[in-house]
């Protein structure tokens, strides 16, 4: 084991081992930022001060979509981030980042929702569709692209109206769409309001999906701080850690930051979060979330979205696979579970 990971092991040991709170002037002090989605183990740890208890003290952020997001990390405005394929469009960009761990894979709460009223009984049905909500520039709009070809469709000659999910159920109501690629918590909202899902992402797109939810730092900052991936990874832990003892948490958080019914916080929670990637998936070279692949997992998932969204016309061009490679860094994640003695 060289110096630098024998230290990052005794850091994750000595931080597992003191419960104890760090003094005020000892605290991390940094900007996160998020678009508003059901990012479970953040609201928990927010909710049962564990960034705190790891000696971290974040400002956060919440932004309503990832242009915005964009243009705070182009800034240098946030330091951490938490997002879906905007981290793309960040490389794309050339805004530098390194991506340390999966938070979910978000292909588990997306899919096809249909006015049912439209005879659509399941993807393969999409050329019955007159009109077909996905926003652009989305793991929405990447996933009708991979549908559509799964189904035989061309994707060019369907009707698709630029439309975010959250307006999805208005659209459906009036006739304005009678399909449309949803994401949670809105998906499990309409399968439960009479529009139902007749397919998940997972049932047309590759293994793993095509919409990872990734947790990134500015390599200055992970540079001037170096110690923060371990620390964000063990705020992580603590929080699966407290919801697995009490999903409740994990419902009252989304009620409470989203606004949903208890309902429809339970069933994202259980679609989206319960079969998020484990660290031994993220550590696995032949798992489809592996951090340490370099032309498949992550790295793959997001070459594959790039060159969709470019074929698209929704980036200028797509990212190159080596621009990737180098802005996945499972270095923290790997110390993290060798201290621990076993991958979670």
């Amino acid at each position: 084991m060289n110096c630098i990971l024998r230290a990052a092991v005794a850091l994750v040991c000595l931080l597992a081992a003191s419960p104890v709170r760090a003094r005020a002037d000892e605290m991390l002090a940094f900007n996160y930022g998020y678009p508003t989605a059901d990012h479970v183990n953040i609201y928990v740890a927010q909710d049962l001060g564990l960034f705190e208890k790891a000696g971290l003290k974040p400002t956060f952020y919440t932004f309503p979509s990832g242009a915005p997001l964009l243009a705070a990390l182009k800034s240098g405005s946030v330091d951490v981030v938490t997002a879906g394929l905007g981290l793309a469009f960040a490389l794309g960009q050339n805004i530098p980042l390194k991506i340390i761990y999966w938070i979910a894979n978000d292909s588990t709460g997306e899919g096809l929702v249909v006015d049912p009223k439209s005879g659509m009984k399941s993807f393969h049905d999409i050329a019955k569709a007159h009109e077909i909500g996905a926003a652009s520039g989305t793991c929405a709009q990447v996933a009708l692209y991979v549908l559509a070809q799964k189904a035989g469709a061309d994707y060019r000659k369907l009707n698709i109206v630029n439309l975010p999910a959250p307006v999805f159920r208005n659209a459906l109501m009036s006739g304005s769409i009678d399909a449309g690629i949803a994401w949670a918590p809105y998906s499990v909202m309409l399968d439960g309001s009479g529009f139902p899902v007749v397919s998940w992402d997972t049932d047309y797109t590759p293994p793993g999906g095509l919409c990872p939810r990734t947790t990134a730092v500015r390599p200055a900052f992970l540079a001037a701080h170096p110690d923060i991936g371990l620390k964000l990874l063990q705020v992580d832990a603590m929080a699966a850690e407290a919801v697995a003892k009490n999903p409740q948490l994990a419902v009252d958080a989304l009620v409470k930051r989203l606004g949903l019914t208890p309902e429809v916080a339970k069933a994202s929670y259980e679609r989206v979060y319960l079969p998020r990637p484990t660290y031994a998936q993220q550590l696995d070279p032949a798992s489809p979330y592996s951090m340490q692949s370099k032309d498949g997992g992550l790295a793959g998932q997001l070459e594959l979205a790039t060159k969709i969204l470019y074929d698209l016309k929704s980036i200028a061009a797509p990212v190159p696979a080596n621009v990737i490679q180098d802005a996945i860094d499972p270095s923290a994640l790997q110390a993290y579970t060798k201290a621990q003695g076993s991958s979670r």
